[in-house]
């Protein structure tokens, strides 16, 4: 059987998403399991986290499995992920060697590498995440690079979960830019579009100005996954009519890829847009949508108190479901049996 990693959603069916759903929600009613008994993740983690380093780490844990924790330029040695590169500057040693070597020591490997922030036609070829599945023997996990399928699988399991069903056609999702002082990585909101389409929502994308469209992968991507599964993709720059009617409101910051690496150009047009902060007005234009975020979030500055505090805001069962959801694709992942990952 070919090598199979957990790179993008992308790559798997719908069946086998469903498939994990399910397992996951087995995994919520009973966390403790030895699908993962005498078996080991490496999880490599270029930026900073809290959600995934506690979730992967204990998921690992609860299903009898040990995660070893890895910071390269910190704990580890710096990595060269450039082909043909003459090593004599920081890094230590090549991705070729930790791959191959790692995969000698580990049953998985996890890679969380954000974008560098200066050059977006570098950063959208994923060069870290596809240099450890290029040389990796063992299957690798997307811990967020430029998407977050992790993100995906517990925000629609929330969905679901609150909607009784996988069965989402015909809900209106609006997935909205929200003003931060940052400009983030797009990551999310990429992965939003993806998974709310391939559930066959009627998806708007609502963002200040045209600038702060996503990329046009994704946007196609997007597009394909409605045409297949029913539902619809808009852009819009219209708060009222975007929100009007909806079922599920997602938020999410990120940085205008125009001026991707010229932040100090893009400060004075997103200053402009702290309207977009999702609050109780806009919530009221909604059919009684659900709120959500991938968390961390900026309180009254992406979104109200009165919105997070709400009894409809989701995102701390988002956020629980991330352990969940993970235990799922470990466990598909080391048994290879991915397509009755739910059985």
């Amino acid at each position: 059987m070919p090598l199979r990693h957990f790179l993008t959603t992308q790559d798997w069916s719908r069946a086998e998403l469903d498939a994990l759903l399910a397992r996951a929600a087995a995994f919520k009613r009973s966390r403790i399991g030895r699908e993962l008994a005498g078996k080991s993740i490496a999880l490599l983690f270029f930026n900073s986290s809290m959600r995934t380093r506690t979730s992967f780490e204990l998921g690992a844990y609860q299903l009898g499995g040990h995660a070893v924790v890895l910071q390269p330029g910190k704990d580890a040695w710096p990595i060269e992920f450039a082909a043909g590169a003459v090593m004599d500057g920081e890094a230590e040693e090549h991705v070729a060697e930790v791959a191959r070597v790692l995969s000698r020591y580990v049953d998985l490997i996890g890679v969380r590498a954000f974008p560098g922030f200066r050059d977006w036609a570098v950063d959208r070829e994923d060069r870290v995440l596809r240099a450890f599945a290029q040389y990796a023997s063992v299957p690798v996990i997307n811990l967020e690079t430029i998407t977050h399928p992790m993100q995906e699988l517990a925000h629609v399991m929330a969905l679901a979960e609150h909607f009784g069903t996988t069965d989402l056609r015909g809900r209106k999702y609006v997935l909205t830019w929200t003003y931060h002082p940052k400009p983030l990585n797009t990551a999310v909101a990429n992965s939003a579009l993806l998974i709310a389409t391939r559930y066959g929502m009627d998806v708007t994308l609502l963002c200040p100005t045209p600038e702060y469209v996503l990329d046009q992968r994704y946007l196609e991507a997007a597009r394909r996954n409605a045409a297949e599964h029913g539902g619809s993709l808009a852009i819009s720059h219209d708060l009222e009519a975007a929100y009007r009617g909806a079922h599920v409101v997602y938020a999410k910051s990120w940085g205008a890829l125009p001026y991707f690496g010229r932040w100090d150009e893009e400060r004075p047009i997103r200053e402009k847009y702290r309207n977009f902060i999702v609050d109780k007005a806009k919530m009221a234009l909604t059919d009684g949508a659900v709120f959500s975020h991938c968390l961390p979030l900026r309180r009254n500055v992406k979104a109200t108190d009165e919105v997070m505090d709400s009894s409809a805001c989701i995102a701390i069962d988002e956020a629980e479901n991330r352990l969940h959801v993970q235990k799922a694709v470990m466990a598909a992942l080391v048994s290879g049996d991915e397509a009755t990952a739910g059985g």
